[in-house]
């Protein structure tokens, strides 16, 4: 759904993304193929998912256990039906 979609309100995200690419192809120099160059971005991409995903834990795992294990205890009592 749209309302679940996070906003990109600048592109400095992608901008730092693509100047760490640019950083590590001039590192290799040459590429052999083409396989190599999709290897290299991959390994890119996904280091970065793990920071994103490191960085951007707001409700964390311990947090979250506590939480359950409270809703697990509680008692919820139905309430009287009006006529």
């Amino acid at each position: 759904p749209k309302a679940h979609r996070v906003k990109i309100h600048s592109t400095n995200t992608l901008e730092r993304l693509n100047k760490e690419v640019k950083r590590r192809a001039d590192v290799v120099g040459i590429f052999p193929n083409e396989e190599s160059i999709m290897r290299l971005l991959g390994a890119v991409l996904t280091e970065q998912n793990e920071e994103w995903l490191l960085q951007n834990r707001y409700l964390p795992q311990h947090t979250m256990a506590e939480i359950e294990q409270a809703a697990e205890n509680d008692v919820i009592e139905a309430l009287p039906l009006s006529a």
